[in-house]
C-alpha cells in the first residue's frame, strides 16, 4: 500500500516507514478446511487485533451464537479469555509468563 507524499492531503504526519504504516490488516474467518467464510474490513497494520475484533463485532457474534467455536492466533488472546469455551488461542510464550525482576 503506497502512502501519500509528505505535506499532501491524506497523510497526517511524517512517517519513517518503520512503524508498519504501509501494511494492511484484514480479519479473515475460514472453516475447518480453510475455505474463506468472511473477510473483514481492511485496517492499517498498526491496528491491534483486539481492536479489530471489537469494532467489527466478532465478540458480539460469539455471544449471539454460543455453539460456534474458533481457533485464533495469539493476537486474539483477550477474545479467548472472554469466551473460554468457544475460542481457543495458543498458549502464551514462556517469556511472558515469567515475572520481570525488580531493581
Amino acid at each position: 500500500m503506497r502512502r501519500p507524499k509528505a505535506h499532501r492531503p491524506g497523510r497526517r504526519a511524517f512517517v519513517s516507514g518503520k512503524r508498519k504504516q504501509n501494511t494492511v490488516k484484514t480479519t479473515t474467518i475460514s472453516d475447518g478446511q480453510g475455505r474463506t467464510l468472511w473477510s473483514g474490513a481492511v485496517r492499517p497494520g498498526r491496528t491491534h487485533d483486539q481492536t479489530c475484533a471489537r469494532t467489527e463485532g466478532i465478540a458480539e457474534q460469539f455471544r449471539m451464537h454460543p455453539d460456534v467455536a474458533a481457533e485464533v492466533d495469539d493476537g486474539y488472546r483477550g477474545l479467548a479469555n472472554a469466551f473460554p469455551g468457544q475460542v481457543s488461542a495458543p498458549p502464551p510464550n514462556r517469556r511472558t509468563l515469567t515475572p520481570r525482576p525488580r531493581h
